[in-house]
């Protein structure tokens, strides 16, 4: 008999699967409502009372920020009934706030698990995103390459051209420059305003996103989860932190980090099998959002294991009783 204490994934993974429901259940209210503050709280709320009633002993080590500057969810709390094995968390309880509150494409709630002392604690930082979907040889593109080597390379390793690449991008002002380079060479553009845990899992399913190739600085927490997800679907990740000041420095020491110019590969930001849950919040081109019905509500989460390499998308309908109906 398999001990209790072990990190048992495939007994935990529709536990996992259950807290990010919740949330997206949570968070469903408040779509298209403008707040992005309340959308978040009551995906926090909901999550932490879903964790709590898992059989874990688990520590949040990618959260809603340092301990002074959130209340539930920080990074270090413990959460879970206390029995069970150590675990290490990473959860985004709602990625995509703003997608929420405006009533845009892919929100999800985002949550990852795997043995203690295992996932990266990477701090409050940007990071420098490079990512690629499975298939490919090792190291076929890389941080050190330009943008637009990046995307020749890859056209050379598809046998394409590349002007049938389509990169993924986050569209903010400090990208400028790269999505210009990225043009120069003929290939393609598909542009997200939030959610770019969601791009870099577009580059694992290719066939269904037209998406070949995600770069870009972004959320370092969101780079650990994103590495997550391409763990359980294959694919390539590279991530390099940035600081723009020594506060953010400092985070990084806080963390344990001291190597500031290090290169993570995927597992090196995930050590070891992990398994992956996201709920569709608003519908987007990975999983459909909530929808709310009179007598239901109904919501779409893959579900994800390393170890088996196994991808799993679930259609959970909940009754709603009279006495609920909003």
């Amino acid at each position: 008999m398999a001990d209790k204490k072990e990190f048992q994934d495939r007994m935990l993974s529709l536990g996992l699967a259950r807290v990010s429901e919740a949330a997206a259940h949570a968070a469903a209210r408040l779509i298209g409502r403008g707040d992005e503050k309340a959308a978040d709280q009551a995906a926090v709320n909901a999550m932490r009372d879903q964790l709590n009633l898992l059989d874990i002993r688990g520590t949040v080590v990618i959260g809603e920020g340092e301990r002074d500057e959130a209340p539930m969810l920080y990074i270090g709390e413990e959460v879970g009934s206390g029995n069970g094995p150590e675990v290490d968390i990473a959860l985004d309880p709602l990625e995509g706030t703003t997608l929420t509150a405006k009533d845009m494409p892919n929100a999800l709630t985002v949550i990852a698990m795997a043995p203690r002392g295992t996932l990266l604690h990477a701090p409050d930082v940007y990071m420098d995103k490079l990512a690629v979907g499975p298939g490919l040889p090792k190291d076929v593109v890389s941080l050190d390459m330009s943008p637009a080597e990046r995307v020749k390379e890859l056209a050379k390793a598809k046998n394409c051209a590349p002007s049938d690449i389509t990169v993924c991008i986050l569209e903010r002002p400090r990208h400028e420059d790269m999505i210009a380079e990225v043009r120069s060479t003929g290939a393609a553009i598909r542009l997200i305003t939030d959610g770019d845990v969601a791009g870099v899992i577009h580059c694992a399913e290719s066939e269904l996103t037209g998406i070949d190739m995600y770069m870009g600085a972004g959320g370092a927490p969101e780079g650990v989860l994103a590495a997550a997800a391409l763990k359980c679907m294959g694919g390539q990740m590279w991530g390099r932190l940035l600081f723009r000041n020594d506060d953010e420095r400092g985070r990084a020491a806080k963390a344990g980090i001291t190597d500031l110019d290090r290169v993570y590969a995927r597992d090196d930001m995930v050590r070891a099998d992990v398994i992956f849950a996201a709920t569709g919040v608003t519908n987007g081109s990975i999983l459909r959002g909530v929808r709310r019905e009179p007598t239901f509500i109904e919501t779409e989460t893959i579900l994800m294991r390393s170890k088996t390499g196994s991808v799993r998308r679930m259609i959970y309908r909940n009754p709603v009783r009279p006495a609920n109906r909003a």
